[in-house]
């Protein structure tokens, strides 16, 4: 009937997932898997699903660094394995193969050559940390390239002040975008921690704790609940055991364990189906066990992940070479190119690619320009030539641009980590700000990753929710509420839930009584802080935190009182996968003089269904329940009981270990123990949305971003969740493409998944390939998207996506390598904030894009036009100086830009949908706008220089000579000169507030916050260091031209009087175009300045 009820332990729910194949360098047709003992060498691994080829072993000899294939078989004639066949041999069969005692182990002299021959037991990081490669990062692009070649030349030319200050400016985004992504680096390093530091070995017969790092193949390890595994093992023994391994799997749930268990035919069994191994950085969430190492550091699982991140040179665009398929020039070709890219920043995210190509524009137009200069002369190309051209060439390259883009990065890189996220490399936090699309985890991202007891139904009829629980360990976190009752032990205006036994009757107690006595987890509340932490299974867990809110947790049941006894634990059948079920025996609480005992048992329903003692009218109304609950998504588990004679278990009553193991052979099977059992009731677990969840997806949804929920859990699980948070609706849960299993989503064909109206809303059961596959089928659609991911199984759909974001807290330390953002706090809502700080950076770099390339549109046309002001020798006159524009582009307009950049976020900035990626940052109001208020400024700035020069123009003219040097015939051009600096500078000014929105009227820019006539005022303060900025730009103006010797011989220019009024007039019609062109685009544009919310 559909109905998910069974154990919340039991079985994976993730596909089945392959080992990773190691390279070979034989080609073997044996069949049989191979391995010596451990004194020949290393072992290479095999791939699941392989030919004869693929079932070849490579025995690598680290001392001579040779490779030969082994043969059929080991010693003795025993098979041989290699660590990825180890689940298909007996325990002795390993511990043979492996020279060691499953009971005493290895001494210490031999795990002391093991450790001298095998290497420490550690994952070597992937090639992050290189100085080298972080200090390429900052040369890598266009516009670097372009400030250096300019640098060069003005060297060149001996102009040593303005090659000074370019390479000022070149150093200055060197060491910025340097020490901000060490740092990023530095702080990821520090997220990694020892999966295992600590662990228990026995060697020479005796137990002792060691760094993890010492273990060596052959050891002999001990494991409790709570404890690492340190290493891949094959396990010896094992009592009730459990393994949480959703960092290698993606299992959401854990996995039962069975030493006993020998795979001998089914060597290509999937990682996670193979129960009798743990693996290393997996977890242990129940029982206990012993295990023979296998494979140690890289050679494990997650090894082997981590060293094809290692090898792997990641990203979209980059291309690997294969030098034997391809000759030698060829591959030198194609290394010699993507060199190139990246040397010149064409791989990377949109805006980097972008901004590189514009620079090679700007270069080639600044040469175009040059050559117009020179064509002038007629080629006759004299010092006073060639330094106008490249004043010219310099005029139209915003030197700053790269300079301030690496500035209002890193400062968004550190409102992201106040916001919990931290950025790895500077180009995510703006190539995040432009994903169309996110695929998320369900657990612990989405929902809070840690089970909660919802629901549940009492035998009665009675029903019992949990609302509002923020901590899932903390007993008193939300309410109770019981038919139309609230019950809260925070909330001192309620019940306390323990009044609810007495109120409720014996049938609530007794459920209570057995969910916290047939389990095995523990729940704690720290003294000095307050804080609840647990320890078990999920899903006993849940059920143990649900009893402690109605003061009937297992300390409290089994505390002894005047009028009961202490009950004592006579047996345990543990919970196993093919029975679905646990039960404990306790001696009755009632008296202890009566000899009674009873049976607790919890399990999935159709395992305990036919043991009840009940009509088929009951039990039919009880699956009718279970159904509604498993709609809901939970988990539902069946709890009941049985009275039994205590007098079968008397030897037992000790509880003691020793005690339980002498008399194994005296507790009466489990078959005669469970059944007859009376029906309690049933108890609906889940993983609860995290509160901000619901919230986040709206926001996402309204920002016209599209959220997929991507996981390894069940489907009705995962479309519960969904629901609750808005991802998709219950109304259109019938569209068979909104929710889709993975195994249904991998067999279609890429043009049949392309096909598709919509990718599915919610992936169920999905593998790391599924993963994959729906970040290509994204990229086909031409979309930007995001993954997230915690697992070393999610690191390759990681390095596949756009922008990777890795979990800080549960996340592996591969999943970390592979990533360009880490959530600190594993919060879906974290990304969202990225996604705003991402657009925000995003409108802010239009912003003082559109600055600089304004003051450049001006400069080159004031200059190229200039080229007509010829002095009395006939040679043409400077309207700017080098250095007048250097000090616009480098001081003036660099603060000014920067202010721009630490703009606030508009406030619909996730109320619109993402820019196209196609256009870029370069859109077409940009482009029009550039050339509109470029003009005008040009213009204006020609107007003044005009106004001064042939105004006033005396017997002298222009002079001769005034490009170089100050001299008495200079006065005109030198005040000419000052006048048009002074215009440019004040322009630039008032151009920055302009900027602040390409639409809204600088009067009237904030209605929603401003009003009236001052409002003006209040909008050019909101953002105080851009009105610094102007304020000093203001300021600083007047020195430059008044000061002598630096006016005269540093700028050009000359001190001017009357001429201030010349650039007043200039201002004031500026300021008039401007504010006119946007009162165009406010008519014309008005249907597109309206806001479209987009939906799923």
């Amino acid at each position: 009937m559909g109905t998910e009820i069974e154990l919340d332990v039991e079985g994976q729910t993730e596909p089945p997932i392959c080992g990773f194949k190691s390279p070979t360098t034989s080609k073997s047709t044996t069949r049989s898997p191979t391995l010596t003992t451990l004194n020949t060498g290393t072992i290479i691994g095999e791939e699941c699903n392989g030919g004869a080829d693929d079932d070849a072993t490579v025995n690598v000899n680290r001392n001579s660094g040779d490779s030969t294939t082994t043969s059929a078989s080991g010693p003795g004639g025993r098979p041989s394995f290699t660590p990825e066949t180890a689940h298909t041999l007996s325990v002795p069969d390993v511990c043979a193969l492996l020279n060691t005692d499953p009971e005493n182990g290895i001494d210490n002299d031999e795990a002391a050559r093991r450790l001298q021959r095998y290497g420490p037991n550690k994952v070597e990081s992937a090639k992050g940390l290189s100085l080298w490669t972080i200090l390429m990062r900052q040369v890598s692009n266009s516009l670097t390239l372009v400030l250096v070649i300019t640098m060069v030349l003005s060297f060149a030319i001996s102009d040593y002040i303005e090659g000074g200050v370019i390479a000022a400016v070149i150093l200055l985004n060197i060491v910025v975008g340097f020490l901000q992504d060490y740092r990023a680096e530095q702080t990821i390093q520090a997220l990694y921690a020892l999966s295992a530091p600590t662990c228990k070995v026995v060697r020479s017969g005796a137990t002792s704790s060691i760094k993890a790092e010492n273990l060596v193949p052959g050891d002999i390890v001990r494991l409790n609940v709570g404890d690492v595994v340190p290493a891949d093992l094959r396990l010896a023994t094992s009592i009730n055991l459990s393994t949480d391994e959703a960092l290698l799997t993606g299992e959401s749930l854990p996995i039962s364990k069975h030493a006993e268990k020998v795979m001998a035919k089914d060597r290509d069994v999937p990682l996670g189906d193979r129960t009798n191994m743990v693996y290393s950085a997996s977890t242990i969430t129940r029982g206990r066990a012993t295990g023979i190492v296998v494979s140690t550091g890289m050679g494990t699982e997650v090894g082997k992940i981590a060293g094809l991140l290692r090898d792997s040179n990641g990203g979209r665009n980059k291309k690997r070479v294969d030098q034997e398929n391809m000759g030698t020039l060829r591959s030198l070709f194609i290394r010699a190119r993507n060199g190139t890219r990246v040397l010149l920043g064409l791989d990377g995210t949109p805006l980097q690619v972008t901004l590189s190509k514009f620079a090679l524009l700007l270069f080639g137009l600044a040469i175009l320009l040059a050559i117009i200069v020179f064509s002038v002369s007629k080629f006759n190309v004299t010092d006073e030539v060639l330094i106008y051209g490249i004043c010219v060439a310099v005029a139209v390259i915003p030197e700053s641009l790269i300079a301030v883009l690496t500035i209002a990065t890193a400062l968004g890189t550190h409102a992201m980590a106040r916001g919990n996220v931290v950025i790895r490399k500077l180009a995510a936090l703006e190539a995040v700000g432009g994903v169309t699309n996110i695929c998320s985890d369900k657990t612990g991202t989405l929902t809070q990753g840690k089970m909660v007891t919802k629901k549940v139904w009492l035998v009665d009829g009675t029903e019992v929710e949990v609302q509002g629980t923020t901590h899932p360990f903390d007993p008193t976190s939300g309410s109770v509420i019981i038919g139309n009752e609230v019950f809260s032990l925070a909330d001192q205006g309620v019940k306390d839930p323990e009044e609810a036994i007495g109120e409720k009757g014996e049938n609530l107690k007794e459920f209570l009584e057995s969910i916290a006595l047939c389990n095995n987890s523990a729940i704690t509340k720290a003294e000095e802080t307050g804080t609840y932490t647990a320890i078990g299974e999920p899903t006993e867990i849940a059920l143990q935190t649900f009893a402690t809110r109605f003061g009937m947790g297992k300390p409290s049941v089994l505390a002894a009182d005047d009028s009961q006894s202490q009950p004592l634990l006579l047996a345990e059948y543990p919970f196993d996968s093919s029975c679905k079920r646990m039960t404990v025996v306790y001696t009755n609480t009632e008296s202890s003089s009566t000899g009674g005992a009873f049976a607790y048992t919890k399990g999935a329903l159709e395992a305990l269904l036919p043991l009840l003692v009940a009509s088929d009218e009951q039990k039919a109304e009880i699956v009718a329940k279970a159904e509604a609950l498993a709609a809901q998504g939970l988990r539902v588990l069946c709890v009941a009981k049985r009275p039994v004679d205590a007098a079968l278990f008397n030897d037992n009553a000790s509880g003691t270990p020793e005690k339980e193991k002498e008399s194994a052979s005296n507790i009466p099977e489990r078959s005669t123990i469970e059944q007859q059992l009376t029906f309690l009731g049933l108890a609906g677990i889940y993983d609860p949305p995290r509160l901000e969840s619901a919230a986040a997806v709206k926001k996402c949804q309204a920002a016209g971003i599209t959220v997929h929920m991507v996981t390894g859990d069940h489907v009705k699980t995962a479309t519960a969740i969904a629901v609750e948070i808005g991802i998709i609706h219950s109304d259109r849960l019938q569209n068979g493409t909104e929710v889709m299993v993975a195994s249904a989503f991998d067999a279609l064909t890429d043009a049949e998944i392309d096909a598709l109206e919509s990718l599915p809303l919610v992936l169920a059961r999905c593998s790391p390939s599924t993963k994959v596959r729906m970040v290509e089928a994204m990229h086909r659609r031409k979309a930007f998207c995001v993954m997230t991911g915690d697992g070393v199984n999610d690191s390759p759909a990681l390095k596949k996506s756009d922008v990777g974001i890795a979990m800080g807290l549960s996340g592996s330390d591969v999943a970390k390598e592979a990533a360009d953002m880490v959530l600190t706090d594993d919060n879906f809502a974290s990304i969202v904030t990225a996604i705003e700080e991402g657009r925000r950076l995003f409108d802010n770099i239009q912003k003082f894009l559109l600055h600089l390339l304004i003051s450049n549109i001006a400069q080159v046309i004031l200059l190229l036009i200039g080229l007509a002001f010829k002095d009395n020798a006939g040679v043409s006159v400077f309207p700017l100086s080098p250095l007048e524009i250097l000090w616009a582009n480098l001081v003036t307009s660099s603060f000014l830009a920067l202010g721009l950049g630490l703009e606030d976020a508009q406030p619909d900035v996730m109320q619109r949908p993402p820019h196209d990626l196609q256009v870029g940052i370069f859109t077409r109001e940009l482009i029009i706008d550039k050339f509109i208020y470029g003009t005008a400024m040009g213009g204006l700035c020609l107007a003044a220089f005009t106004s001064v020069a042939y105004g006033m123009s005396g017997a002298d003219g222009l002079g001769e000579g005034c490009n170089e040097d100050w001299s008495d015939q200079c006065g005109v051009a030198f005040r000419a000169r000052a006048t048009t600096f002074a215009t440019l500078t004040f322009l630039l000014l008032v151009t920055a507030w302009e900027a602040k929105h390409f639409t809204r009227s600088l009067f009237n820019m904030h209605p929603e916050k401003y009003s009236g006539p001052l409002s003006v005022f209040k909008t050019v303060w909101q953002n105080k260091f851009l009105f610094g900025a102007v304020s000093a730009g203001f300021v600083i103006c007047f020195p430059v031209i008044y000061i002598p010797v630096i006016n005269h011989v540093v700028f050009k220019h000359n001190a001017i009087t009357w001429e201030w009024g010349v650039v007043a007039a200039c201002v004031v019609v500026y300021v008039a175009i401007v504010e006119a062109w946007k009162a165009v685009k406010r008519r014309t544009y008005k249907s597109k300045l309206v806001v479209p919310v987009a939906g799923v």
